[in-house]
């Protein structure tokens, strides 16, 4: 058992490299954060909590993908 547990010490998984991706893009981009009231315009309605939920599920597949070097499925080649 100890020496499953120091083989994976020194490798990450794919998934784990993903979540790092996403905790980046999410705090670079605003992804997931609720909306900030400015003066003098009042923009769309804030997102709902299962909105949030539902982009940043959606930017962990799509780092996942890329962690794993596929890409996304739009349907238009390079």
């Amino acid at each position: 058992m100890d020496a499953l547990n120091s083989a994976s010490l020194g490798a990450r998984r794919n998934e784990d490299i993903a979540l790092d991706l996403l905790k980046f893009v999410a705090a670079t981009a605003g992804v997931g954060r609720p909306a900030v009231a400015s003066t003098g315009f009042s923009g769309a309605a804030a997102p709902k909590p299962e909105e949030h939920v539902t982009q940043l599920l959606d930017l962990y597949s799509r780092c996942l993908k890329a962690v794993e070097g596929l890409r996304p499925a739009s349907g238009v080649e390079p």
